[in-house]
């Protein structure tokens, strides 16, 4: 992607791109043979790099960082207005369409995390999609999924690891990978398996799924939530006064 279609926030250079953008960037890297590294930003994102260079780095390596959720569309709009991001895009809602774009290209896809359970339902629920292979997130030994997955050769890998964990792990292993494409989806790989609770539909709408999601597992969300979301607002809007005096 060309510097020209990114958008820079404290840094980090997140591609102003939609579904059918990102679509066919797929589609383009699985049709010529090319390698291509996908990974996506959002709220928790902008909070992990803001005082963390080289993390910064490790992600502005990959090919495309994807806007994930409202929070990221409307600091976009906020900082740079009409030149903002273009449409609220959202991994949990393209996965769909990546699972169609597959099955139509024939595409063997490898999905590495979560849990055993979680992979197997991916099988059940999708019988038409070629899976090529599948490893849990827990419990793996590096080289033995490398093997793995060079065995089975797939167009395809979905790493639904831990954020950064996922990314470094990209990082580390890509040349090692006999792949065309590895996209990193987070937690959004139980979308593939039709686990993923999402809430009401206004409430996605109006950019509050989040708090879905806080209210279904208090515990986990707490910190990234309660505490992140804030947090991002008010380096947001440090960042506005920052480039306004500039």
């Amino acid at each position: 992607m060309s510097e020209a279609g990114k958008i820079d926030i404290y840094g980090l250079k997140i591609d102003n791109i939609s579904y059918v953008d990102l679509e066919n960037i797929i589609t383009d890297a699985f049709l010529q043979n090319k390698k291509l590294l996908i990974t996506y930003a959002n709220a928790n994102t902008i909070n992990s790099i803001y005082k963390n260079k080289r993390l910064k780095d490790k992600l502005n390596s990959f090919d495309a960082i994807h806007p994930d959720g409202v929070g990221i569309y409307v600091a976009s709009k906020f900082l740079f207005g009409s030149k903002g991001i273009r449409e609220i895009m959202n991994g949990s809602d393209f996965y769909p369409i990546l699972t169609e774009l597959a099955i139509k290209n024939r595409c063997k896809i490898f999905f590495f995390g979560h849990t055993n359970a979680i992979l197997n339902l991916i099988k059940s629920n999708h019988p038409e999609l070629n899976i090529s292979g599948t490893q849990n997130g827990y419990d793996f030994k590096n080289t033995d999924v490398i093997t793995l997955i060079n065995y089975s050769c797939p167009d395809i890998i979905i790493i639904g690891l831990s954020f950064p964990k996922q990314e470094e792990w990209v990082l580390n292993n890509i040349d090692n990978l006999n792949c065309k494409i590895c996209i990193c989806v987070g937690d959004g790989i139980k979308v593939f398996s039709g686990t993923k609770f999402r809430g009401p539909r206004i409430l996605r709408t109006l950019g509050f799924e989040w708090f879905f999601r806080f209210l279904n597992n208090p515990l986990k969300y707490f910190s990234r939530y309660l505490i992140g979301n804030p947090l991002f607002l008010y380096r947001i809007i440090r960042l506005k006064f920052r480039k306004f005096k500039e």
